[in-house]
């Protein structure tokens, strides 16, 4: 019977615990007790203790941040990123606003439509600089609340181009994207790369429950405006147990019908943070749970075995397989990169850059053959590839501090600096955080 130790937080106060994972009849188990608030147990795999552990691959490089914070206090109130963090990041989040054209049931930001105080361009200028400064270039991913409502939003991205990122990503519910009428041409001329847009489903009773009204019709116009102006798309659904599970193989098949212009589909079960107002799941969508789903509503299409763990991050925080299609109805698993157990943060900006980015245009099937460009060959090559991902975000009640330590999602916060995601959006339950305002 498997048993092993990690450190967690308390649920109620988020103070450090020591934890134990359990292996019982139907999967592993953290279990944890605070001295004041009693003991607390969340599932966190699927699966026996031979599934869990094979699942992980060791990676031992240590990349350390760059002018790292020395800690006091410890992981996970110190982060900012201190000197104890593995990992000098990879994708870093600017929230351009905390306003919303959306109240969604379900939100990590907790946004809405209050007004706030939002960075002007000075300050976020400055941002750039400071991410230049720690070991930047990162892909830069714009977020908020919801960053289309604001109207600067292209000279946001310029500027960060003449500032020298090179890749930005825009993290958008996709409402002005389908409404005003060549605004993803701006955005592109601008020098977004790529849409990582809010996708839950294929009917409006799942927007309804996740995002608080009918939403299908602004999504697929969305990814039609956002095709059209050569912009890659990523669809992001967040699978909440017992809403939208049965929608996944119906995601992956539109996503597949709009190859290239789709580069992928990234998908995230249900964390239990910021504003959250669905009754907790008895039983949480874990990988094994949605690699099931996967490969169910694909009919073996796509398998199980066909997905691996993170390599940059922890390995329970992800799961990744490229397919590249052979025809219309078939899909070829590409092999999983060599030495892909000890990839850098370098290599997997570079990897998600290159995947996400728009597709070229003016490119058919014979020009497979007539490319004299070894570098244009292969840009065509990855046209044909499509990307299924997913991101296990941690909450209060499944956080591992070790998986913490190797996280290189951030989000740049004023007064913390680069805080790993899964702590800054860290809440208790009552919805205080360490680090988001």
């Amino acid at each position: 019977m498997y048993s092993g130790k990690t450190k967690s937080v308390c649920p109620v106060c988020l103070r450090v615990l020591d934890a134990v994972k359990i292996e019982r009849d139907d999967g592993i188990y953290m279990e944890k007790s605070c001295p004041e608030h009693g003991d607390f147990s969340a599932l966190i795999w699927e699966g026996d203790a031979s599934s869990y552990l094979a699942w992980d691959r060791e990676n031992v490089a240590v990349e350390p941040p760059v002018d790292g914070k020395k800690p006091e206090k410890g992981c996970p109130y110190d982060c900012g990123l201190c000197t104890e963090h593995l990992r000098k990041g990879c994708c870093v989040l600017l929230e351009l606003t905390s306003r919303c054209n959306l109240g969604c049931p379900v939100c990590f930001a907790s946004a809405d439509e209050r007004e706030s105080r939002e960075p002007d361009l000075e300050e976020i200028g400055k941002q750039y600089d400071y991410l230049m400064a720690h070991g930047g270039p990162f892909n830069i991913q714009l977020s908020g609340g919801e960053p289309t409502v604001r109207d600067d939003l292209p000279e946001i991205i310029r500027l960060g181009g003449e500032k020298g990122l090179t890749f930005f990503q825009l993290n958008t519910n996709g409402i002005r994207l389908a409404e005003e009428q060549g605004y993803a041409e701006k955005l592109k001329k601008a020098g977004l790369d790529t849409v990582f847009l809010q996708f839950d489903g294929l009917n409006d009773e799942v927007y309804r429950t996740l995002r608080g009204r009918a939403l299908l019709d602004i999504k697929l116009r969305a990814v039609e405006n956002c095709i059209r102006a050569g912009l890659g798309t990523v669809l992001v659904p967040v699978i909440a147990a017992g809403v939208n599970e049965d929608q996944v193989g119906d995601i992956i098949r539109y996503a597949e019908s709009k190859m290239p212009g789709v580069r992928g589909v990234h998908f995230q079960p249900l964390s239990r943070f910021g504003r959250c107002e669905l009754p907790g799941a008895e039983r949480p969508v874990t990988i094994p749970r949605m690699l099931r789903l996967i490969e169910e509503q694909t009919g073996g299409k796509m398998k199980y075995s066909d997905f691996s763990g993170g390599g940059a991050e922890n390995a329970y925080c992800s799961f990744h397989a490229s397919y590249r299609r052979q025809s219309e109805v078939k899909l070829k698993c590409l092999p999983r990169r060599s030495g892909c157990c000890c990839t850098g943060s370098d290599d997997s900006r570079t990897s998600v850059a290159e995947q996400w980015t728009g597709a070229a245009k003016g490119y058919g099937e014979s020009a497979m053959t007539e490319t004299s460009s070894l570098d244009e060959f292969l840009r065509i090559t990855r046209e044909k590839t499509l990307a299924i991902s997913g991101m296990v975000f941690q909450d209060a009640w499944n956080l591992e501090l070790d998986r913490l330590r190797r996280c290189h999602i951030c989000e740049l916060d004023g007064d913390f600096g680069m805080v790993p995601f899964c702590a800054y959006n860290l809440t208790d339950t009552q919805g205080r955080s360490m680090y988001r305002k």
